[in-house]
């Protein structure tokens, strides 16, 4: 039987504080009022998770351009964590640390899956996760960006499974992450999907779809889904994705990025992955207009110029994966959660 969005698990304990739903909204009033801005975070969603209403609305990531805010259904929002949980093997009494900002739809998931899974779950600032003052030596499960995972390499490994997601990792922190543990994914997912719809562990070219996902493409080569556990209709993305079978995908690149030069369909991240581990600046693949060819590729990095050996830098692309410029940027334009707007 699939628990109501109003249930707690008898398991629940967040701090470790066994909390029924009185006393976990006093918590919340407690964190609005004395807390940090994580804190703050919390406590306004742990209001509004047990208010009268059905749903819940809130801001996307912004990733892909201005955020925007929709409506998500609590019940909906509670298959998705009874899914994870199942994909994940976790169980109630489990231990999890939740270090995500909780004013998105991953860090808001996180206290969901412990209410209703039945998770012992510590909170920390997202800003300085590993203190041994404010967190147990080990758990079950946590959640992070890459670059949270990246400062806290000595620490992963007294976590059993760590999920990423957000932003794609350059070779170095997946090599690196390969070595600490088996029990490291990367996933698939965003706001609409509530989450993750699919995960692969960390080095796999292919993402595998959460049972009762179903995906397809449409015309432009965008991956299509289907997932009545978490909402009705078809939700189209902007992923161009390559579909192995039913059940495995592997991701391309937003069709939004896709540069066509001279007729040739160019994937700036995947370029991009073929550069990660050169550079140390930020930097990003993107276009410029060319009178011959509609687009040609340019190469964006962040900081002062400098000077850099193109030839060992560009040995491993293509001919037509080569940026015809780089230019360099004293500092990128970002999202509320630090990732990169492409002009």
């Amino acid at each position: 039987m699939i628990p109501h969005y109003k249930s707690i698990h008898n398991k629940f304990k967040i701090n470790g504080l066994h909390l029924n739903k009185s006393e976990l909204l006093q918590l919340a009033y407690i964190f609005i009022k004395e807390g940090e801005e994580y804190e703050i975070e919390m406590g306004k969603f742990l209001l509004d998770w047990f208010d009268n209403l059905s749903t819940i609305t809130l801001p996307t990531s912004g990733t892909t351009g201005s955020q925007k805010l929709i409506t998500l259904h609590k019940q909906a929002m509670v298959n998705s964590a009874i899914a994870t949980a199942d994909f994940f093997n976790l169980k109630p009494g489990d231990t999890a640390l939740h270090c995500l900002p909780t004013r998105y739809i991953a860090g808001k998931m996180m206290l969901v899956r412990a209410i209703i899974i039945g998770l012992e779950i510590d909170t920390v600032n997202p800003t300085n996760i590993f203190n041994k003052e404010n967190i147990n030596e080990n758990y079950s499960f946590c959640a992070m960006v890459p670059i949270q995972a990246e400062k806290n390499l000595s620490y992963l490994k007294n976590i059993h499974t760590l999920i990423l997601g957000g932003t794609p990792m350059n070779k170095k922190l997946i090599n690196e992450l390969s070595v600490i543990s088996k029990n490291i994914y990367e996933t698939y997912g965003m706001t609409e999907t509530i989450t993750h719809i699919a995960a692969k562990k960390i080095g796999d070219e292919y993402f595998k779809t959460f049972p009762e996902v179903e995906i397809s493409q449409d015309e432009r080569g965008c991956l299509v889904i289907e997932a009545s556990y978490l909402f009705n209709d078809k939700l189209v993305t902007n992923d161009l994705v390559e579909i192995l079978n039913p059940n495995y995908f592997k991701w391309l690149g937003r069709a939004d990025n896709v540069i066509n030069s001279g007729g040739i369909k160019i994937f700036p991240e995947q370029i991009e992955q073929k550069l990660l581990d050169k550079l140390e600046n930020r930097f990003y693949i993107g276009s410029k207009k060319d009178e011959k060819l509609g687009q040609q590729v340019v190469l964006y990095i962040e900081g002062k110029t400098l000077i850099i050996d193109e030839s060992e830098l560009f040995k491993y692309l293509t001919k037509y994966e080569i940026p015809k410029e780089i230019i360099f940027v004293e500092k990128f334009s970002e999202t509320e959660t630090g990732k990169i707007i492409r002009n």
